[in-house]
């Protein structure tokens, strides 16, 4: 980028402007716009002189983060130079600010952060810039795409499968499954949208605090037309029906006798540093579906999900990996690519195409797909 992204902070907390000042503050590419305690004045300051992000808190005294967040949205749409202010929402490990948080990203929000609850100020700092930093790169990488969540709904095109893959006959998904972490719900957003009607069970693992699972399960019901729950321990999977992981807790797959395919919760200790980890989801998943199945790992830190892809990936089942550009961090899939368990690397509105091109249980299709 040729002049740094200015980016305003916008908290009633003298001390966490402070810790978000110390944050930024050394990091190549960006630059303080400002750093103000109320919505109000930072309503004033993007209209003399706009910011390319804002990180808004909720709780604010005169006017708080949600009607702050309404009046950028009408800043941003009253732009005649197409570049809209974005906004990285800084939240409560509470379920009111999981509730708040899932209805900012509906409104246009960016991204959201919980806010540290380590007592270490360093600690605190050091969690600010590394969540940081890579939503504000992707949100400059990406500025322009509609923010809205009925903009969310991007227009589908078939991608060229053909050069990735071959071609092998028919091939039935009973189930697909889904790794997700940094940027997770507008990608999830994204790819349920374009699941609507698909007749498989969706089991997604989303890495968030326990409060925000289920606010971020209704979000998604409202905002994509699929049915998502909260996943519960021996749930019948339902076809069509995305069940995500409790925050804190494994999900897991299982075939139980007399019942069928059932969701399945475990607090067994975290991998690669995660509960819920993706690992235990997709090696479940190999053992109950074989190769009936999709396994799809998208924007992420880290490198959850490639051990259990491997599993996937022996039995024949279906890798799909989204790509970099349009990745908010390509650490997840980008380890799945680096290891060759993609089949395919798509951008994330193609992601459904796929799918969608293959049979899901009870659909009559006949068709050429892909493997």
């Amino acid at each position: 980028m040729d002049q740094p992204a200015r980016v305003l902070i916008v908290d009633d907390s003298r001390l966490f402007r402070t810790a978000l000042e110390r944050a930024l503050s050394g990091m190549e590419g960006i630059s303080l716009a400002g750093s103000v305690h109320s919505g109000i004045r930072a309503i004033d300051l993007i209209r003399e002189h706009p910011p390319d992000l804002v990180t808004l808190d909720f709780e604010m005294p005169g006017q708080d983060g949600l009607v702050t967040l309404k009046q950028i949205m009408d800043f941003n749409a009253s732009r005649k130079d197409g570049k809209p202010v974005g906004v990285v929402m800084l939240s409560s490990h509470t379920r009111a600010g999981a509730e708040i948080s899932m209805k900012a990203i509906e409104l246009g929000a960016y991204d959201f952060i919980p806010k540290p609850t380590t007592p270490d100020p360093e600690s605190g700092i050091k969690y600010l810039r590394e969540q940081l930093l890579p939503r504000i790169r992707a949100f400059l990488r990406n500025r322009g795409e509609p923010t809205r969540a009925s903009g969310l709904r991007l227009a589908i095109k078939p991608p060229a499968v053909d050069a990735a893959v071959k071609p092998s006959g028919m091939r039935t998904l009973r189930a697909i499954l889904v790794a997700v972490s940094t940027g997770g719900p507008r990608a999830l957003n994204t790819l349920l949208s374009g699941l609507k009607g698909f007749r498989a069970p969706i089991l997604i693992v989303q890495h968030m605090p326990p409060d925000f699972t289920l606010s971020l399960a209704q979000s998604l019901t409202r905002t994509t037309g699929v049915q998502v729950v909260e996943a519960t321990d021996n749930e019948p999977l339902r076809p069509g029906v995305a069940y995500l992981a409790p925050g804190g807790r494994h999900l897991l797959v299982r075939n139980t006798p007399g019942v069928g395919f059932v969701a399945g919760l475990s607090d067994l200790p975290p991998e690669e540093g995660c509960r819920p980890s993706a690992n235990y989801l997709f090696r479940t998943g190999a053992s109950v579906f074989g190769p009936d199945c999709a396994g799809l790992i998208l924007t992420g830190m880290g490198r959850d999900g490639v051990q259990g892809l491997a599993t996937l990936k022996r039995q024949g089942a279906l890798i799909l990996a989204q790509d970099e550009a349009t990745s908010t961090v390509w650490g997840m899939p980008g380890a799945a690519v680096q290891a060759g368990l993609a089949d395919m690397i798509l951008p994330l509105d193609q992601l459904a195409v796929v799918i969608q091109s293959l049979r899901g249980p009870g659909d009559s299709r006949r068709m050429e797909v892909v493997t």
